[in-house]
This record gives structure tokens, C-alpha cells and sequence, in this order.
């Protein structure tokens, strides 16, 4: 394994982490709601309850509008992708099932779940983290 050096912003990552543990806690202290993607999308095609629809929509506009914001200040980083789009649609539909099968996501079970010391949501993501790097393991040494 090689480490990008230059690339290291360890203050970047911690101000990030930050936000995005102080946005999932007035989540949660605000609205009584835990802050899990896979969750807040699959509720605004359901939404039962009135103004259920209206915060999950600011929700993923925030998620939406934030990098843009963010690139008024300063350039995004370069990102690249080495896989065809056929790739990128299956393991699009291999994550939405898994997190439909483990009721939830990265964002609900890791960040949420584990700092509410849920042992579900520690099953849950050490199984999906196991997962992952067994996946990579395997079309990175095995598949190519």
C-alpha cells in the first residue's frame, strides 16, 4: 500500500468529521431523527407524516449544494474514477440492497448507530466494512 503524502490533510478531515458529527447530533436533538442517507432518501418516496417530506428534501439539498458552496472558497480535489459505468451501476445496486438488507447505511449504523453504542449498528458495520475490504481485496489481487 502506497500513502499519498501530499494529499494528507489531516485538519480537513477533522473539520469534516466534525460537521458531520455536530450535523447528525442537532439532527437527532432537533428533529428526534437519525441522520442515515440510505433512510432520509428511501423516506422521501414514502413520506407519511406531514413535513416528513420537507426536511428530508433540505436534507439532501444540503448534501447536494454543500461541495458547491465549498468551491466558492477554495478548488474541490481532483477526483477520478477507474471504472465503467457498468461497474458503477452494479455496485450502485449491490450497496442499495445491502443497505436495505441491513436496515441502514454507513452513515446510520457507523456514524449514528455506533455513537449511540447500538450493538445492532455494530454488527452492522462491521459487516459491511468487512465486507467492503474483502471486495476490494478481491478485484484488486484476485480479478485483475
Amino acid at each position: 500500500m502506497i500513502i499519498d503524502w501530499p494529499s494528507f490533510a489531516p485538519v480537513n478531515a477533522l473539520l469534516g468529521g466534525i460537521l458531520i458529527g455536530l450535523s447528525a447530533a442537532l439532527l437527532l436533538l432537533l428533529n428526534g431523527r437519525i441522520a442515515g442517507i440510505s433512510g432520509i432518501i428511501g423516506g422521501l418516496f414514502q413520506a407519511t407524516k406531514p413535513g416528513d417530506f420537507s426536511w428530508r428534501v433540505a436534507f439532501v439539498l444540503g448534501l447536494i449544494l454543500s461541495p458547491l458552496l465549498y468551491q466558492l472558497f477554495t478548488p474541490l480535489p481532483e477526483s477520478r474514477i477507474d471504472a465503467d459505468w457498468g461497474v458503477l451501476v452494479l455496485a450502485g445496486l449491490f450497496v442499495g440492497l445491502g443497505s436495505r438488507i441491513g436496515s441502514g447505511c454507513t452513515s446510520g449504523h457507523g456514524v449514528c448507530g455506533l455513537s449511540r453504542l447500538s450493538p445492532r449498528s455494530l454488527v452492522a458495520t462491521m459487516t459491511f466494512m468487512g465486507t467492503g475490504f474483502l471486495v476490494v481485496y478481491l478485484a484488486r489481487h484476485l480479478l485483475i
